[in-house]
């Protein structure tokens, strides 16, 4: 995986600037703003993807739209013991519908959760039920998220 931005050239970089800004723009609209012909930026497009720098398309849903207004950050700390189920644990925690994002970290946490839930007491399960009850968790911490702005980098 390529860390160095170099590997990328000044159209693939705005490809990848003008699809974080908005990606849904259509192909012949997206060539026209880099200054390109469509197909060379078709063709640029799924390079880009193939490569993995563009890692996937989605839909960035408001989870109270979908009845989880309620979102909570929530670190882990496992268990010294349970350093081998780091995988399996984030690949599980994935899973769960009430999950948005899992993130590993180095640091005091292991990893910090991002959930959605339908009200404090679906958040409290979700906690209770799911990490605090986990054999290789060894504390956790929730913290509510009041209003969440997307950085520039998202754009």
């Amino acid at each position: 995986m390529p860390n160095d931005v170099r590997e990328l050239d000044d159209i693939d970089q705005r490809i990848v600037a003008e699809l974080r800004r908005q990606g849904r723009l259509p192909n012949n609209a997206l060539a026209d703003k880099v200054g390109i012909a469509a197909s060379t930026c078709l063709t640029r497009l799924r390079s880009l993807v193939d490569r993995g720098v563009i890692a996937g398309f989605h839909a960035e849903v408001d989870p109270a739209w979908i009845g989880r207004p309620i979102q909570a950050m929530i670190a882990v700390r496992l268990r010294g013991d349970a350093r081998g189920a780091i995988n399996e644990f984030s690949d599980r925690l994935a899973g769960m519908p009430e999950v948005l994002n899992v993130y590993f970290l180095a640091g005091a946490d292991d990893f910090h959760v991002h959930v959605a839930a339908q009200d404090p007491d679906d958040l409290r399960a979700f906690v209770v039920d799911h990490l605090s009850s986990a054999p290789e968790v060894a504390l956790t911490e929730t913290n509510l998220i009041f209003e969440h702005k997307r950085g520039r980098l998202a754009e």
